[in-house]
């Protein structure tokens, strides 16, 4: 069977020379083309039509080489954070200190207790129980510390 396939391989060779490989580089890939048409064949799968077969096996193969080529060229993320791979403008870290200056005025306000609650919960990622135990009071306790911290926060912002 191996032999319908060794048939096609000059045409084979021409399809990969126009999509811009090389001889050796369409060679290769002819040959590894065939290779994984005989391990297919062997596991005992049929092909109906063999030209296409190894076409569409060595068109992938070729594909798959010009990924792995091109690799650094081909980006994962939206385009829309590659504005941010040069860090933050200036204006977007004096709108990010002026914002920390105003949590911190706020947080100021309330008591120490609150202030580390908060803190803890909504900057820390704490969750209640872990506040609880931490400080040995009720979740209620820690609910109105919240509460009033978010109200001086709020009061802060409404300042502006």
């Amino acid at each position: 069977m191996i032999e319908e396939f060794l048939a096609h391989t000059r045409r084979l060779e021409k399809i990969l020379r126009r999509r811009g490989r090389t001889r050796e580089e369409a060679q290769d890939l002819i040959q590894e083309s065939l290779l994984r048409v005989h391990a297919y064949i062997r596991e005992g799968h049929e092909v109906r039509e063999p030209e296409a077969f190894l076409v569409r096996t060595a068109i992938n193969l070729s594909r798959d080489l010009h990924e792995r080529e091109h690799r650094d060229l081909y980006a994962r993320e939206p385009v829309e954070e590659f504005a941010l791979a040069g860090g933050p403008t200036p204006d977007e870290v004096l709108q990010a200190e002026q914002r920390l200056r105003q949590l911190d005025r706020a947080l100021n306000k309330v008591g120490p207790r609150a202030r580390e609650i908060f803190i803890m919960h909504r900057i820390n990622g704490m969750n209640y129980v872990q506040i609880e135990n931490h400080f040995g009071i009720s979740r209620s306790a820690i609910e109105k510390h919240i509460a009033h911290a978010m109200a001086a926060l709020a009061e802060e912002v409404l300042k502006l």
